[in-house]
Parts: structure tokens; C-alpha cells; sequence
């Protein structure tokens, strides 16, 4: 296998995101000028985008006004509410960790697939290995190229991505965070029933450009990043590409409305995914930072 495998060693399991260090951390420091922090992730719960081959989120209270009003013992006034949370990482905005996907039997940088297991989750790979970064984000706003939000299946491809940096003045840099309006949740957050199906989204080509420029994360506002459906005789071809050739994690289901109309198309972004052990995604809240 090419791409980035053997890149950070035999051993590595952090993949792109190693492209973020110091320097990217600086200079995306160097792009905050007002002070306003804008969140990208969906509503939780009900709200967000769940399919529906994955369980809706599922929350018990473990101790509530109930309990002290059947009798439950008070010390100084002292009461407390306290809840467990249940849901499949892969809803709502979450970063799919590097053992995700993979092809053959080996994971992104020969880490043998057999390592995944139902009893222990990711021994290699897992979300506990994705690292909080701040780094530069670029915003390719291609509703607004548009006019509207791109249409089912719509490929964007390396010239698309390419033209994006072009228009806003921008090369792309090491250790750069991707993040790419499509308008597809925009125009399907009242209503689910397709937004699963035939989404646009990046093709092979873009993948290509993303893993040439070093991009260090990517971030769509759709459900899979890549265009559905996959090309003939492929499947999740994207996923591929960047998770398992080139260890480049994706960020699925982001919400952009704070972010566009803002005039800004680079920004100080920051992100730190929930890192359950073993676990193939993290929940995370992506901010810009402007």
C-alpha cells in the first residue's frame, strides 16, 4: 500500500493530523481578529442526522426530582441529577477515527484488521488516537459559487476544490482543515427522509487533490463526505482513498449556518473528538474561531 502508510513509521496510528504541530497551531492563532467563536455541529439528539441503520440516541436519568420526592435522602439540601447517555458514534457530527475503514485485511498503515473486535472495540486506530488540533480551516462555499445548494449526486471533483482556494485568494497548506458547504443538510434538516441517498459530495479526483496538498482533516456538511451513490463498481471509494491509503480523518454532518456569510474563508479552527476507547468515531463540536 502507498499513500501515507510507513510516512510517521511502522507504528503510527495518528495518520494526517500529525501534519498539525507547532507552527500550524500558530498561525492559526494568527487568524482570530474578532474574538467570535462559532460552533459547526448539529443539534443533538433527535435534531441530528442519524441513519437509519443506526440506532436514535437514547438518554436514562439515573437520579432526578423523583427520586427526593419517593424519598431519597437529602444531606444540607444537597440534590443532584445525573443521566446515561446512549448512541451510535457515527450520528450527528462525529470524526471517523482511521479504523473505520479499510480494504484487504489490513487497516491504515498495515495494522491488521483482525485487531478490530466486538468485545474490546479498536485495538489500533481507535478514536482515542485522534488528536485535539488547532490548525488553519478554509471554507470552499460552493452553495454560494452556486447560487444554491447542489443538486443529488452533484461530483465535486480536484477542480472544484482547486478553484475554491484560487477564489478566495488561498494555496492550500500543510495541515490545513478542509471544510466544504454543499447545502445538502441546509436543505434537508426538516426532513431526513432522503438526505441519507444520493447526496453530493467529493469524488475520487478530489480525494486525490486532498491527499497531494497534505489537507490534515476534512469536513462536509453531508452524511458520508463522498458523493452517493459511489461510482460503478466501487463503494465508498472516498472512504478509501483518504481514511486507509492516506490516514486523512473526516468530519461528517457538519451544520456551517454560523460560518457562511461571514465574508471569511480561512479561519482558526479547532476540534477535539470525544476519544472513547476502541470506539471507530468520536462526537465532536468543530469550532471556527474568528
Amino acid at each position: 500500500m502507498s499513500g501515507n502508510w510507513g510516512r510517521w513509521g511502522s507504528s503510527d496510528e495518528i495518520g494526517a493530523l500529525n501534519l498539525v504541530g507547532p507552527d500550524e497551531v500558530r498561525r492559526a492563532a494568527s487568524l482570530v481578529r474578532e474574538g467570535t467563536v462559532v460552533a459547526l455541529a448539529q443539534p443533538s439528539g433527535a435534531e441530528g442526522a442519524v441513519p437509519p441503520h443506526r440506532g436514535r440516541g437514547m438518554r436514562f436519568m439515573d437520579r432526578d426530582a423523583g427520586d427526593y420526592a419517593l424519598g431519597a435522602r437529602v444531606v444540607g439540601g444537597f440534590k443532584f441529577a445525573e443521566d446515561t447517555v446512549m448512541l451510535s458514534t457515527h450520528s450527528g457530527t462525529h470524526v471517523d477515527a482511521l479504523s473505520h475503514v479499510w480494504s484487504g485485511d489490513e487497516l491504515f498503515n498495515g495494522h491488521p484488521a483482525s485487531t478490530l473486535r466486538s468485545t474490546t472495540g479498536a485495538a489500533r486506530l481507535g478514536a482515542e488516537t485522534l488528536r485535539s488540533i488547532m490548525t488553519r480551516g478554509v471554507l470552499i462555499d460552493l452553495v454560494a459559487a452556486r447560487g444554491e445548494p447542489l443538486p443529488a449526486s452533484t461530483r465535486i471533483g480536484a477542480e472544484e476544490l482547486a478553484r475554491g482556494y484560487a477564489s478566495a485568494g488561498l494555496v492550500p497548506e500543510a495541515g490545513d482543515a478542509l471544510v466544504v458547504r454543499t447545502g445538502w443538510w441546509e436543505s434537508h434538516r426538516e426532513s431526513h427522509a432522503d438526505y441519507f441517498d444520493n447526496e453530493p459530495g467529493l469524488d475520487e479526483s478530489a480525494a486525490e487533490w486532498i491527499a497531494a496538498a497534505d489537507i490534515a482533516i476534512v469536513g462536509v456538511d453531508n452524511y458520508a463526505i463522498e458523493v452517493q451513490p459511489s461510482s460503478e463498481g466501487t463503494r465508498f471509494p472516498v472512504h478509501l482513498a483518504l481514511i486507509h491509503e492516506h490516514g486523512v480523518p473526516f468530519i461528517e454532518n457538519l451544520e456551517l449556518d454560523g460560518l457562511v456569510g461571514r465574508g471569511v474563508a480561512e479561519f482558526c479552527f479547532v476540534v477535539a473528538p470525544v476519544g472513547f476507547a476502541g470506539s471507530t468515531a468520536g462526537q465532536v463540536t468543530p469550532l471556527a474561531i474568528l
